[in-house]
């Protein structure tokens, strides 16, 4: 039946960009969004002239590879090769800095979400426009390009997110989903576009030291799921497949961000429902009920991909100074003789962890390797700090470790319950959940609430973006909520986690000393 599937193009391919990996995947397009093949390529970003960037050529290589990967896997598992596909659709790490002048040229290195040298834009754009705009926002990153009067703004003609990029360069069309579109520019909850009065006011605030900014003109468009968003041209078929085979005229769907291809994946797009995506960066939507009494730094507005209102807890630091920790002991294994693989280093640890007291024996990690605007930190600096009594074991140290992913994220998520926003369950997705119930309890224990993992959990929001490539198809007969639930989940695996009171009260604690524990990050960031 999936080679039936394949070569009649009943099938929807997802690329992802993430901060670590580029992935591809193919799913079939019947009921249940079956992964057919899938692809990946490592990539890294880089630290250049105190920016966070990634060259575009490194863009094309990894996505060309990610898409390889996957027509060899596809021939591997099903001896099928790919002419057409019925559906694709790319989704990219959200926010960041994509300025293009005449002649497409890219004007400065691409500017990625994780950089944090935009707070005065922030600052004046939050207080000017009344609700949060945070430091990774792209208009944030126009805005102090305008402050810093760089001379690239002058020359500016249209910017977008890295999504909107590849999109662009695959069918010609300069649009936005418009969950990515929402940590662009804030979002008109009704007409589920640009808000038409803040692009009003942005180009008042920038008419004396900007006047060739229309910032209307230079924004993509604004589609919603369902929507087409344009076909593959040649030129766009010959740049992803380097074989040749695959034929233009497939339909695109809109290009959206890593955030709503997370809540896709682990079907979360309904109010009182959630997801934690946990990768290099970590965070956490909750779709509202009702719009929030006030304007937290902690929270941002943004959207699903179907426009309706979402709470985001953004974390610029996630599982990466973890895995360091990992490769360390796996280094040690290999050293000793004993060489172990990557995931089973993972599982093994993971399990440790389990073992591990409840509050992880009085010992702190903290995972800041970057700037990180919830913990009030402009840079960061990675740190493990115990105390003289604190009891040094590798199961605390692990608990530690994995507690020290989650701990910026409930900051943020205290101040949303705080709102007296209700979460009936909290999603999960990222590979940080491929050891069962490990990462899954733990982050139970933080929120104090069930927390579900998906059979899904490890393809993440390269099979979410497929899944809605797929709903092309549906749209007129379905919304999208409907669509999850009546057809790709229908009959999916869930694993449901409930909180367990030691993990409660053991997180609790950690969380009290850690709070405490951030004027030594302060200090590590002031004087290393």
């Amino acid at each position: 039946m999936s080679a039936e599937a394949i070569r009649a193009g009943r099938t929807s391919l997802g690329i992802e960009l993430g901060s670590t990996r580029i992935k591809a995947c193919l799913i079939s397009s019947d009921d249940g969004a079956d992964v057919l093949a899938v692809g990946s390529h490592e990539w890294e970003n880089r630290f250049e002239g105190r920016v966070w960037t990634y060259s575009l050529e490194d863009v094309w290589s990894g996505v060309q590879a990610a898409y390889t990967g996957m027509l060899e896997d596809l021939q591997r598992r099903h001896g099928e090769r790919v002419e057409t596909i019925g559906a694709i659709g790319v989704s990219a790490m959200m926010h960041g800095y994509l300025a293009f002048g005449d002649d497409d040229e890219l004007l400065v290195p691409f500017r990625t979400w994780r950089n944090t040298n935009t707070g005065r834009a922030a600052s004046e754009l939050s207080e000017a426009f009344g609700t949060n705009i945070p430091l990774r926002w792209s208009i944030a990153h126009l805005y102090q390009a305008v402050l810093d009067r760089e001379p690239h703004v002058a020359q500016v003609r249209r910017i977008t997110t890295l999504a909107g990029y590849v999109h662009e360069r695959l069918t010609g069309r300069s649009v936005l989903g418009v969950g990515d579109a929402s940590g662009v520019f804030p979002i008109d909850s009704a007409t589920r576009n640009y808000d038409a009065g803040l692009l009003r006011r942005f180009d008042a605030l920038v008419a004396d030291a900007a006047p060739e900014v229309r910032l209307v003109d230079l924004l993509p468009e604004v589609l919603v799921a369902g929507q087409p968003a344009g076909e593959l041209t040649a030129a766009g078929a010959a740049l992803l497949d380097r074989s040749g085979r695959l034929r233009p005229g497939i339909l695109l769907c809109p290009p959206e961000g890593d955030a709503g291809t997370g809540m896709v994946a682990t079907n979360a797009v309904a109010p009182r429902t959630g997801n934690i995506s946990a990768g290099t960066s970590i965070f956490a939507m909750t779709v509202l009920e009702r719009p929030l009494d006030e304007v937290h730094h902690e929270l941002d507005l943004v959207t699903t991909p179907a426009g309706d209102p979402v709470a985001m807890v953004h974390c610029n630091n996630g599982a990466s100074e973890l895995a360091a920790w990992v490769g360390l002991f796996g280094r040690f294994a290999a050293a000793a003789g004993n060489p172990i693989g990557p995931d089973e280093v993972f599982d093994l640890l993971f399990r440790e962890a389990l073992q591990g007291e409840p509050d992880a024996g009085g010992l702190l990690a903290y995972n800041h390797l970057a700037g990180e605007p919830i913990a009030g930190l402009d840079e960061g600096r990675p740190l493990f700090v115990r105390t003289p009594d604190s009891r040094l074991s590798l199961p605390n140290f692990m608990r530690s470790q994995l507690y020290g992913v989650f701990a910026t994220l409930s900051l943020g998520m205290r101040v949303l319950a705080g709102e007296g926003v209700t979460i009936d369950r909290m999603y999960a997705h990222g590979g940080m959940f491929r050891t069962a119930g490990v990462a899954q309890r733990l982050l139970a224990g933080m929120l104090d609430a069930p927390v579900a993992v998906g059979d899904t959990a490890s393809e993440g929001g390269a099979w979410g973006m497929a899944v809605l490539a797929s709903y092309l198809g549906h749209a007129a007969r379905s919304d999208l909520t409907g669509y999850l639930e009546g057809r790709v989940f229908a009959g999916a695996g869930i694993h449901v986690v409930e909180p367990q009171p030691e993990d409660v009260t053991g997180f609790a604690s950690y969380i009290e000393r850690y709070r405490a524990g951030l004027a030594v990050e302060r200090a590590a960031v002031e004087h290393l």
